[in-house]
């Protein structure tokens, strides 16, 4: 289910992706999951609707003055804030990099965030087939840290927003199943998160902070100055 939401928001759905979805199997399972999509995604040539998911994506979740799927926009306002350097590092201590797909993205965009905890999902499992219970609570430890200081932050009111806002319903429902998903798994794992995203559609832009350099001289020029200016 991560991987399949991650297919939505990381990029244009492909055709591939879109085709694969569109299978009689596929469009069951995900009913018993609770995803009713329209008409409008069900019936028009596989052409027609990957071109309108590409337009719908566009201004929806690229362009300017829309929902991008990225936690340091939805939380701050600003591309490249704390999250992303948090995240980054996230990704480095798990053991993972995250690289170029179709398009340049965010570190803490929101389909890297899901294949983040789709891959320690993965080896999870994997460490629960070979018996190895350390390896599993330390993963289920860095699941929980992410949760709790990244996706469960944003992911939920940030899904309520997409689907008030698209005019199709395949993200309406996509961002349905991410809501859902994402409480779910915060009950599976014991955890209480608070909103902050709230599905806002305006972000206010947070100050940028300048973080103090200790290896630079002191000038005291500025607030950060002023604090850790030398006395003599």
């Amino acid at each position: 289910m991560f991987r399949l939401l991650a297919g939505a928001f990381a990029e244009e759905p492909s055709r591939d992706y879109l085709q694969a979805l569109r299978q009689p199997e596929s469009l069951a399972a995900l009913a018993e999951a609770g995803l009713n999509f329209d008409a409008d995604f069900l019936q028009p040539e596989l052409d027609r609707v990957e071109d309108e998911l590409a337009c719908e994506f566009a201004s929806l979740l690229a362009a300017p003055g829309g929902c991008p799927p990225v936690e340091s926009a939805r939380l701050t306002g600003r591309y490249q804030q704390q999250p992303y350097f948090e995240v980054k590092e996230a990704y480095r201590a798990a053991g993972f990099e995250v690289h170029r797909g179709r398009f340049e993205v965010f570190d803490d965009a929101l389909g890297v965030e899901l294949l983040f905890v789709s891959a320690l999902l993965d080896r999870a499992g994997h460490a629960l087939e070979q018996g190895d219970l350390a390896a599993r609570r330390r993963t289920e430890k860095e699941l929980k840290r992410f949760w709790v200081q990244h996706l469960g932050r944003w992911v939920r009111g940030y899904a309520r927003l997409v689907a008030r806002a698209t005019e199709h319903s395949f993200y309406r429902e996509m961002a349905t199943l991410l809501r859902e998903l994402a409480e779910d798994e915060l009950a599976r794992l014991g955890l209480r998160v608070e909103d902050a995203d709230g599905g806002r559609e305006d972000v206010p832009k947070s100050e940028v902070a300048v973080l103090f350099n200790p290896d630079e001289p002191v000038c005291g020029a500025c607030e950060f100055g002023r604090q850790r200016a030398p006395v003599f």
